[in-house]
């Protein structure tokens, strides 16, 4: 099997690097040329020379224009690859217009599996991630399978063509509300006098608990490392995914707008580099707290 790997970003390259270790001929290209000098031979120059003859490509990039752009804009990338190769996308794109690349990729013959991940780099190195599959075509899963199961340890098959990103965006923004809340809470017990660390073993010990709390706060919050790895803009832009596609279904989701909002103020207050976990400090700033305020 000849795999394409196209983006290696943060979580591209080792995923591309899972890939060559578990003996998949690969080619990979990011827009990045640095990117070379990891790679070495397995580099390729341009997107054309690595899809060339690829059975599986495979996208892993910023977002689902990009996405769409790569595979439909590059000249002669459609008819380079081998006939009936099947598209991997494994970025975190728009759930809709995954639907309309898959019709676009369809009418050249080549179908389209959406498999967006959740986990951090080490995850990714150690082949341990959580994988969202979009899909209702069997023969073009079975073709991805090998790659999805050196990728990951936890395979979920969501449904049709676009469920895989459907779903990464529901958890991302339900995972974004409720650090809001929590973080919402802290600063709420801290201006009352209760420091944050024993509030939130409490927390962690009661209803209110949830991933994040027992996770990320402890780690990353409290501790005030706000080191996750894991860009605030990239968790806004998740959030901004789902409520698209609430729009989309004519929903009305107050909870899910007003999260939205949230994180596109946090994000143009602390800057799109930021790491996620310091929307807390976003929370504090717009409740006039410095950091100079805190014992």
């Amino acid at each position: 099997m000849k795999v394409a790997f196209i983006g290696l970003g943060n979580m591209g390259a080792p995923m591309a690097e899972r890939l060559l270790s578990g003996g998949f001929e690969t080619r990979v290209f990011d827009s990045n040329p640095a990117a070379s000098e990891r790679f070495g031979a397995a580099y390729a120059p341009t997107v054309l020379e690595a899809a060339t003859g690829a059975d599986v490509v495979v996208t892993m990039l910023p977002d689902g224009h990009i996405v769409r752009k790569v595979l439909l804009e590059t000249e002669g990338l459609l008819s380079a690859v081998a006939p009936g190769a099947v598209f991997l996308d494994m970025s975190s794109s728009g759930a809709s217009g995954t639907v309309e690349l898959g019709r676009a990729l369809a009418a050249h013959g080549h179908p389209l599996v959406d498999a967006p991940v959740s986990g951090g780099v080490p995850m990714a190195s150690a082949g341990t991630l959580a994988l969202m599959v979009g899909t209702d075509d069997d023969a073009a899963f079975a073709r991805v399978e090998p790659l999805l199961l050196r990728l990951g340890v936890k395979i979920a098959r969501m449904g049709g063509l676009g469920s895989g990103h459907a779903t990464k965006a529901i958890n991302n923004a339900i995972a974004a509300a409720t650090l809001a809340v929590t973080a919402e809470g802290l600063v709420m017990g801290e201006r009352f006098g209760i420091d944050p660390a024993t509030l939130l073993e409490v927390i962690n010990a009661s209803t209110g608990r949830s991933g994040v709390s027992e996770s990320v706060f402890k780690t990353q919050i409290v501790s005030r490392r706000f080191a996750q790895g894991f860009a605030l803009a990239l968790m806004a832009k998740d959030v901004g995914l789902a409520d698209g596609l609430r729009d989309g279904l004519g929903l009305d989701l107050p909870v899910l707008a007003a999260t939205k909002r949230n994180w596109d103020a946090a994000r143009d207050a602390l800057g799109a580099g930021a790491d996620f976990t310091s929307y807390f400090i976003h929370v504090e700033r717009s409740n006039g707290i410095k950091e100079g305020d805190r014992q």
